[in-house]
């Protein structure tokens, strides 16, 4: 009876502490997981830094920490400060045009088939009447700009929680090393013989999923880019960076290149905004239909749903960097669990191997 009191007292006490250091750790934890994904991501190369740099690590782990504050920091910074000032210039030059009253409408509006005849019909509409104006602005601009500039704001929170990521990424690099022998000998007690093939499972699929998102991304941003100049759109730098940085949501880049054609529709450029379609539907988004799944399959073979609702929930559960965490987090358990469905632990093929050479040396009866 005071065994079990003794017992019962140290669990409780063992729940607060860890409750304690959750409630603790709580406003930082999207930047200590983020940080944790990152340098498991990259730790192959912050070793090769290690090694040229003669095994200083505050300098090695300064150098990761500074070259991911100038590649993935400062260009969210420059878009999430673009995006608002943007959105606020378009509104309010589509709000002067709107007072002005809209052009004639172009002559190729009226020969598109089906829907031709009655967009001609209500651009005239919209020309003559005033309220129907004022209407058009108030339902369809209105929630357009609050939308963006909420995507601005939830970008400069990312923003704000990846830079806590990169100073916490500074001390997980220095002490790396410590850390990784730490939890190698936390997982041999709770994993045992399975230890070294969970961390495996861990490690893989982390660089896996991570590598397809910023893969992809990457090769979105080159892409998009690449058509913007061509067509000569405005911008098409940073169009390319917003490219990128929305191509880790599902329906970002088609926000981006769509923008563009209806621009280039708008501006009568019937030619270059046809190209611009057809090159965001088989190009900029045809990257993510080939890209992404042959970059995480490397390390994971995440199903496309599981993708999606990492990304959708770790937004909804971190922000910004969700997009980077939930995937992640979701493409770990996936993996770990189909390791434990695939290995029961008894089994022939898993037995002991003292055991199976036993057996092999007994002498067979005689058939």
């Amino acid at each position: 009876m005071e065994k079990r009191f003794e017992y019962s007292v140290q669990l409780v006490a063992v729940f607060v502490l860890v409750a304690g250091c959750f409630l603790v750790l709580r406003p930082f934890l999207a930047a200590m997981l983020l940080a944790l994904v990152v340098c498991v991501s990259t730790w192959p190369l912050y070793l090769r830094l290690l090694r040229s740099m003669k095994g200083r690590q505050n300098i090695a782990a300064l150098t990761m920490t500074l070259s991911l504050v100038l590649v993935v920091i400062l260009p969210l910074a420059l878009v999430a400060y673009n995006l608002a000032d943007n959105v606020t210039a378009f509104y309010d030059w589509v709000r002067q045009a709107t007072e002005a009253g809209p052009p004639v409408p172009p002559a190729w509006l009226k020969e598109i088939p089906v829907v031709g005849g009655s967009a001609d019909s209500y651009w005239h509409q919209i020309a003559i009447d005033p309220e129907a104006r004022t209407a058009l602005v108030n339902h369809l601009l209105d929630p357009t700009r609050r939308f963006l500039l909420a995507g601005g704001i939830l970008l400069g929170r990312g923003v704000v929680v990846m830079s806590l990521a990169a100073f916490v990424s500074f001390f997980f690099y220095r002490d790396g090393i410590a850390l990784t022998r730490f939890l190698s000998g936390a997982m041999d007690r709770v994993a045992g013989i399975h230890e070294e093939n969970v961390l495996g499972i861990v490690r893989n699929t982390v660089r896996g999923v991570m590598y397809g998102l910023l893969g992809t991304a990457l090769a979105q941003g080159i892409v998009a880019t690449i058509g913007f100049f061509i067509a000569s759109v405005p911008a098409a730098l940073l169009l390319g960076v917003a490219t990128a940085v929305l191509s880790l949501l599902p329906i970002g880049p088609p926000l981006i290149w769509g923008s563009a054609t209806v621009w280039l529709f708008y501006q009568g450029s019937v030619g270059w905004g046809i190209f611009m379609l057809l090159w965001g539907v088989f190009l900029i988004s045809g990257v993510d239909n080939v890209v992404k799944p042959l970059l995480i399959s490397h390390g994971s073979k995440l199903p496309f749903i599981l993708i999606l609702f990492g990304v959708m929930g770790g937004v909804l559960a971190f922000g910004f960097v969700g997009v980077f965490i939930g995937p992640t987090l979701l493409a770990v358990g996936y993996s770990l669990v189909q390791e434990w469905v695939a290995s029961p632990r008894y089994s022939v093929s898993q037995r002991p191997r003292d055991l199976i050479e036993r057996e092999a040396d007994q002498p067979r009866e005689p058939e």
